[in-house]
């Protein structure tokens, strides 16, 4: 059963959506983190249950991120997705926090060429966890913010409060 809450945050109410697990922090695994208008975001589903105090954890380090506090995100993720898109969701996964990289470099770290940036862009594309699966960290290769499936002003928001000046 999918468990689901919603918060207020600096990019509007974000939809966490998860299921419980054994081995989480908190006890729940983050599914979804999605925003409002989000480009193919969760929206509740019949059957789901809201369980504000089983996302309590990842609410804490949410909150601790946009306070500036927190740089990592310490979460279990419920597994999903190809594994060509796993692999360039574990590089987005690495890239620190303040830092940008582009498309061409994400698709270097997930073992495909530079040809295949346009496949890594519609595997980006398809995070479905937001902000801490920090797809916002990657730039076109001029520096331009190129897409963003949450909005190129919550991107450009995401990446001021984490220090990162914006050319381009």
């Amino acid at each position: 059963m999918a468990l689901y809450t919603t918060i207020d945050s600096p990019l509007g109410e974000l939809l966490l959506a998860g299921a419980p697990s054994a081995t989480a922090r908190g006890g729940t695994a983050l599914a979804s983190l999605s925003v409002p208008q989000q480009t193919r975001g969760a929206t509740v589903q019949d059957g789901w249950r809201r369980d504000d105090a089983a996302f309590a954890e990842i609410v804490d380090q949410l909150g601790a991120y946009f306070a500036g506090e927190l740089t990592r995100f310490d979460l279990e993720f419920v597994s999903g997705g190809t594994a060509f898109q796993q692999r360039v969701w574990q590089a987005l996964e690495d890239i620190p926090y303040g830092t940008t990289v582009s498309y061409g470099q994400i698709a270097e770290r997930a073992g495909a060429s530079r040809a295949a940036v346009r496949a890594v862009g519609t595997a980006i594309g398809r995070n479905p966890l937001l902000v801490v699966r920090p797809c916002h960290r990657v730039i076109g290769a001029n520096g331009s913010l190129a897409g963003y499936a949450g909005g190129l002003d919550r991107k450009e928001r995401l990446l001021h409060l984490e220090g990162v000046a914006i050319g381009g």
